[in-house]
């Protein structure tokens, strides 16, 4: 076995780990089955990553985000650890080829959707692989108390008898006391290890500001608080908005959504971690692996739907641990829009089934037919098609996914991919016969290499058509024409939102929802909801300690930089210097009566103070006017 330090510094040029790392590390070499939590930022990937190197075999990590899962896989390959990911939209041929490299090749680690582990091709390979560790990720999406309930969660459990002697662990940010239980149950947790990480943030300021002008307080706080900023809002209309609202007043700023394509994405995250520009205005879709740590501020400028949410959105903010604000901007009027979103997102039985036949009809799927294939999906088109309107469709395909009826991948973008399927000796032989096709196999293989022949590899067809100075359209029409002479595979770039029916297609009448579960989850999201409203509307006591104890982690002490303890030590500050100015105000006026400017002027004290004493003292009858109008002790 590897040791433990030699791999963290080969790979990740670290001399030392982080709080826990080590610990958790060393239980899951134990063998023992292990339950990690840490915050955002808290470097949960190396504790499954270190221990997966320091042994021989293969790690299966699995993950619903395919965005994090293709970014873990690029930053795997980019330190020379090969690792490889199976996800909706892949064809047969590719998730083939992924599988028996993990069997037969040297893959290390396999990131894979929880919806891969029921199909036949994956159960038939995995029990031939050499799996030393079974990882996973947002692990609270196998409870049903969790605030991102998934069912193909519930699946992990029958991997475990597939691979009976691999230990697990299970990595989440954010987790109460009755969602870690849940997480050691459904996934039969055996001889556990339980490490969480304190939820304090000490570096990180919790503030709440009720305002009736958002703009208005977001273009103080910005102008007063200088650094990387993200603005959360909950429609990509509304990120347009702001971010089009800042840059006329002069502040640098992009908005980030679903809807943009991949380049317009890449193009202002890029910008943003960069530093050219300020901030970034986005929906709850940015954030998830973004590797940033000096963003010094982060605004909601909608409530959050839970705490679990909201932690990990602020806690994005300070990751270098310098000091760093969460802030919610809120009015009235925010408080019904989120009750009204929570019964969006938790619609009727009849309005469910509505929809899943429409996306039936949207296909053309007939009843009992198992079509496996992801299709791409257009929600404004759909929504018209169907007359419906689009957030309440949305929601309710969403509702649609979390039962396991269908998979929604949101847009991501997926180059353009390539697999040689024939030998070095056949390729030759194919470019002897066929002269016409010599030049772009030699440009291929000039430019990605012998990894064409055991992998599928990204390409791009403008770099080839740079290469032979023609056009991207023409090499995409001779690659085309060598995957119909059986020489390759060839599958072109998307980045378009894609569905796929993750079950034989259903009579819309007795598709299997349970009810009961339906209601219950509905009432559950509803309680997380009025926890931020709660929250949100508190005003007396510390919001970390709020923050904490729903999370079932007890504090005493007030962490003195929220909004409320910031009033409350303002209010302390006041009244010691109200009582230093009552002394001083009645030992003035033992032997000597004086007019009010007069009086004012003769305590060294900030006027405000002293004026603010003498009307207190005024109101209680400790002092009053003479017949010369000026002040005096009563007479008791």
């Amino acid at each position: 076995m590897e040791d433990i330090h030699h791999i963290l510094k080969k790979y990740w040029g670290y001399n030392s780990f982080r709080s826990l790392q080590k610990e958790i590390i060393e239980a899951v070499l134990a063998r023992r089955d292990v339950l990690a939590l840490l915050p955002t930022g808290g470097g949960k990937s190396i504790c499954f990553q270190v221990p997966a190197l320091a042994q021989p075999g293969i790690c299966l990590v699995i993950t619903p985000l395919i965005a994090l899962m293709k970014d873990q896989v690029e930053q795997l390959k980019k330190r020379k650890i090969p690792a490889a990911a199976l996800f909706t939209g892949m064809s047969y041929a590719e998730i083939d080829l992924v599988l028996d490299n993990c069997v037969y090749g040297n893959t290390k680690f396999l990131y894979l959707s929880p919806e891969r582990l029921k199909t036949e091709l994956f159960q038939a390979r995995v029990q031939k692989m050499q799996v030393n560790l079974l990882a996973v990720d947002e692990a609270h999406c196998i409870s049903q108390w969790g605030y991102d309930f998934r069912p193909a969660y519930l699946d992990i459990a029958e991997l475990r008898t597939l691979l009976p002697n691999v230990p697990i662990i299970a990595l989440t940010a954010t987790a109460t006391r009755a969602v870690k239980q849940d997480i050691q149950d459904k996934l039969q947790f055996k001889n556990p290890a339980v490490f969480q990480k304190s939820f304090t943030r000490d570096n990180l300021s919790y503030l709440i500001d009720k305002t009736d002008n958002k703009e208005r307080a977001l273009l103080k706080l910005i102008k007063r608080i200088n650094g990387a900023t993200i603005i959360y809002v909950n429609t990509r209309k509304k990120s347009k908005l702001i971010a089009d609202f800042l840059n006329k007043n002069n502040i640098k700023a992009t908005c980030y959504h679903g809807g943009l394509n991949n380049a317009e994405r890449e193009q202002r995250q890029d910008a943003w971690i960069q530093g050219r520009i300020q901030i970034i205005v986005a929906t709850n879709a940015f954030g998830m692996g973004i590797d940033k740590p000096d963003v010094r501020l982060v605004v909601h400028l909608d409530l959050p739907t839970s705490l679990e949410a909201y932690y990990q959105e602020a806690g994005r903010a300070g990751r270098d641990e310098q000091k760093s604000y969460a802030i919610v901007l809120h009015d009235e009027q925010d408080i019904q829009e989120l009750r009204e979103n929570i019964q969006k997102e938790n619609p009727s039985i009849d309005y469910l089934k509505k929809v899943y036949q429409h996306l039936a009809n949207y296909y053309q799927l007939a009843v009992g037919t198992h079509d496996t294939n992801p299709h791409e999906f257009d929600l404004e088109n759909f929504a018209t098609t169907y007359r419906l309107k689009p957030q309440e469709a949305y929601q309710t395909i969403k509702k649609l996914e979390r039962e396991g009826l269908i998979q929604l991948n949101e847009a991501f973008f997926q180059p353009t991919r390539l697999h040689i399927t024939i030998t070095h000796q056949e390729l030759y032989a194919f470019q002897v016969a066929y002269a016409a096709y010599d030049p772009i196999i030699k440009a291929i293989l000039r430019l990605y290499g012998g990894e064409l022949f055991t992998d599928f590899c990204n390409i791009s067809e403008e770099k080839i058509a740079r290469y032979l100075a023609t056009n991207s359209a023409e090499i995409s029409h001779q690659l085309k024409k060598l995957q119909e002479l059986g020489i390759l595979l060839y599958v072109p770039q998307t980045d378009k939102p894609q569905i796929t029916f993750t079950k034989p297609r259903y009579h819309a009448d007795q598709i299997p929802l349970d009810i009961k579960s339906l209601e219950q989850k509905g009432k559950l999201n509803m309680q997380k909801a009025e926890a931020v409203i709660h929250y949100a509307t508190h005003t007396a006591r510390c919001r970390s300690q709020l923050l904490l104890e729903y999370f079932d982690e007890i504090s005493y002490q007030p962490c003195k930089t929220c909004d409320l303890c910031l009033a409350s030590l303002k209010l302390q500050r006041i009244e010691k210097d109200q009582n230093t100015a009552r002394a001083l105000i009645l030992n003035h006026l033992q032997t000597a009566t004086y007019e009010l400017q007069e009086l004012v002027d003769t305590i060294d004290m900030p006027e405000e103070i002293v004026i603010a004493t003498i009307r207190q003292l005024l109101d209680q009858g400790a002092l009053i006017y003479d017949q010369s109008h000026k002040l005096t002790k009563a007479i008791r």
